[in-house]
């Protein structure tokens, strides 16, 4: 997916946003807004609502004056939300210029700017969890696992995920270079990589065998849904389908339903909240409910991904196989402030169809498999009919 914030994407379209704010490509604000307004000046200063979304509608309305103040005095109302934003202890909280908020909405379609690498919050700070083949980060050497200390210059420690992000997007121009301080093992060096525009692929579909239909799904961009639902619909009759999630840091909330479409007959989704208000997705009816399923999910898998999994878990459609998810269910809704610049504070939480919280809980898959995982999910797949 295009890159940036990891983290999810909650964001029914028009609406709010759940960063994937801990998974980033580098490079730009990656997964998981929708097209659409953002949410008028008045809707910030409203009066806040009673239950879960006090705070987050005073936490609006404050952001709002501290920006507005911080820009009377001829300061930067950009850095005073940003200011705002970190002393919230809103850990999926940010705040982007026109500029960066732009490329945000660009990413959605495919591409972006980067170095070719996803980057997640971690107990001891922020590690690299993807590296994509091919791009920079591959090229240099760049794996996996290793720790980044420092990106162009300046320390990672302490800073949120969308910081983070922000200095490893930097200008967003193909051709600019970034330098990061890794630290493998007992190994520490700077490794400075240049920035190229790269192009996405979400959804891969493999055939290993005449009963096995492998779809990969990286990322919730514009069109995933559609792509599932057609490789679930030309795949061979009674061929079982391998659900690949891991690793997936999210995406648009609309696309994520889509896909579930493609394997459901209507019904819930998910519910979420916004500022005290309760929503709920829906499938589309005339999915394959028929056709053996397994879901293949690990620590990558976030957000919307997560909804996915949650939904096609609890209402028994799909053997869920791999390691426990994420936990990234928490909505962010977007406030243009008054210089211009985009602040996202989270607003409230998505839970499963059983009504089960994923905010760092996570998923806790059917069939645990750290080592060979996929391998014993083809092993699953066989068992309920579908695989060689």
């Amino acid at each position: 997916m295009p890159a940036g914030r990891a983290p999810l994407c909650l964001r029914p379209r028009g609406v709010v946003r759940g960063a994937v704010l801990t998974l980033v490509f580098a490079g730009v604000l990656a997964t998981g807004a929708a097209t659409g307004a953002l949410p008028r000046e008045d809707d910030a200063g409203r009066e806040p609502r009673n239950g879960a979304g006090d705070r987050a509608a005073f936490d609006r309305a404050a952001l709002h004056r501290f920006a507005a103040e911080a820009a009377a005095d001829g300061k930067s109302g950009k850095q005073a939300a940003e200011e705002f934003v970190s002393r919230s202890g809103d850990r999926w909280g940010a705040v982007y210029d026109r500029r960066e908020y732009a490329e945000f909405e660009r990413s959605l379609d495919g591409a972006y700017t980067g170095v070719g690498l996803s980057a997640g919050a971690a107990d001891d700070g922020i590690r690299v969890t993807r590296v994509r083949s091919g791009g920079p980060a591959e090229r240099a050497g760049v794996r996996v696992g290793d720790r980044l200390l420092a990106v162009g210059g300046r320390a990672t420690d302490g800073r949120s995920a969308s910081e983070v992000v922000s200095l490893l997007r930097g200008d967003g121009v193909p051709g600019s270079t970034v330098a990061l301080r890794i630290r493998r093992g007992g190994m520490t060096w700077t490794q400075t990589l240049r920035r190229e525009r790269l192009a996405t692929e979400p959804v891969t579909v493999t055939r290993p065998d005449a009963r096995t239909v492998v779809i990969r799904v990286a990322a919730f961009s514009k069109g995933v849904g559609a792509r599932v639902r057609e490789a679930v619909r030309t795949a061979p009759a009674g061929a079982g389908v391998l659900l690949d999630l891991r690793g997936n840091p999210g995406g648009l909330v609309d696309e994520a339903a889509s896909a579930a479409s493609a394997f459901l007959d209507g019904g819930l989704v998910a519910t979420y909240d916004v500022e005290g208000e309760q929503r709920a997705v829906y499938a589309e009816r005339g999915g394959d409910t028929g056709r053996p399923l397994v879901a293949l999910v690990d620590g990558g898998t976030m957000s919307a991904a997560e909804l996915l999994t949650g939904a096609l878990q609890d209402r028994g459609r799909a053997v869920t196989v791999g390691s426990r998810t994420f936990g990234k269910g928490s909505v962010q809704m977007p406030s243009a402030l008054p210089d211009g610049s985009v602040a996202e504070l989270t607003v409230g939480h998505y839970r499963t169809p059983a009504g089960h919280e994923v905010d760092g809980r996570g998923i806790a898959p059917d069939l645990p498999a750290e080592e060979g995982a996929e391998e014993r999910a083809r092993t699953v797949l066989s068992g309920l009919g579908g695989g060689s």
